[in-house]
């Protein structure tokens, strides 16, 4: 019998590094709903760890089982094609994870259940076949962005107002930062680019060349940010929109940098410049919040105001 792997080869294979971003998006929903913490920080609670260390590791135990062949030729150091995982168990691995996910999921109620089968089935397609949406960039890197943070922030709205359709503004900033982490997962080929080729697998870089998919990904993080930086002074919520819109001049500054040597720095931009898009989220959240609680604050009749001055003056 095959023996079983270290501890510290199965932490590697879930990609603790990786959890972040779903996570964040969770938080950002439970942030943009509106929703009091205190009688509700349980379930905030388990789904940041169920976005994160079961959701997004199940997708990073698949997605190296089904990559171990391109790992071998980009990264041997990973811990299936270096032997630490050895035989089907980074197989086994990620259909405990599926399952364990699963179970979780059922405490958040028929929202966040399913929520957590729709994440698993993006999980499973963009890795494994037949589907293998991974093999074209356009279809692999949209399923990440709807995975990691349209469906993490929709979670987190829905599950804090008790299972209800979040807010239509809600959605949209959701949408709009899953569009964005299109460009941001992009980041992530370059380094991938010989194995890639080797193994058919036609990500950004490969379909467009370098110079060009690092273009595209500029493009494809920035724009969206326009459009939330546009609603949010639609919206009324002018100083979170200037604060978005600064997140916004700092990354377009790195991106001339990056677009200098594509390749070079797209692991410089991922870990700096990554960073302003995700915070641009939890700023667009808080004006959110203040605008879902204001909707919901009780109405003083105008009458009541009027006879309550009223009798101030006449007092």
């Amino acid at each position: 019998m095959t023996r079983a792997p270290s501890l510290s080869a199965v932490a590697e294979l879930f990609k603790p590094i990786t959890w972040f971003p779903p996570m964040w998006a969770f938080a950002c929903g439970v942030v943009a709903s509106g929703v009091a913490l205190q009688s509700n920080w349980l379930l905030a609670v388990v789904g940041i760890l169920l976005a994160g260390p079961l959701v997004c590791a199940t997708s990073q135990a698949v997605n190296d089982w089904y990559d171990r062949h391109v790992d071998a030729i980009n990264e041997p150091q990973r811990p299936i094609p270096s032997g630490r995982i050895p035989g089907h168990w980074g197989l086994y691995l990620a259909i405990a994870w599926t399952l364990l996910s699963l179970l979780v999921g059922m405490a958040l109620g028929p929202w966040g259940f399913g929520a957590t089968v729709v994440a698993l089935i993006l999980a499973w397609a963009y890795s494994a076949p037949p589907i293998r949406l991974k093999e074209n960039g356009w279809w692999g890197n949209a399923a990440c962005g709807i995975s990691y943070e349209g469906i993490a922030w929709v979670t987190g709205a829905a599950v804090m107002a008790g299972g209800l359709m979040p807010d239509g503004r809600s959605l949209a900033l959701a949408a709009l930062y899953s569009l964005g982490t299109h460009g941001i997962m992009t980041l992530n080929d370059f380094k991938a680019i010989e194995g890639d080729r080797q193994m058919g697998v036609r990500s950004l870089p490969v379909q467009l060349g370098v110079q060009r998919a690092g273009q595209v990904a500029c493009w494809v993080m920035g724009v969206p940010q326009v459009g939330v930086i546009v609603l949010l002074f639609l919206w009324g919520q002018p100083w979170h929109a200037l604060a978005v819109l600064g997140l916004l001049g700092v990354q377009l500054l790195m991106m001339r940098r990056f677009l200098a040597n594509v390749r070079g720095r797209a692991l410089w931009y991922s870990g700096f410049g990554v960073p302003l898009f995700v915070a641009g989220m939890m700023v667009s959240a808080w004006a959110l919040r203040s605008l879902v609680m204001a909707d919901s604050a009780p109405m003083v009749m105008p009458s009541l105001t009027f006879f309550g001055t009223a009798s101030g003056w006449l007092a």
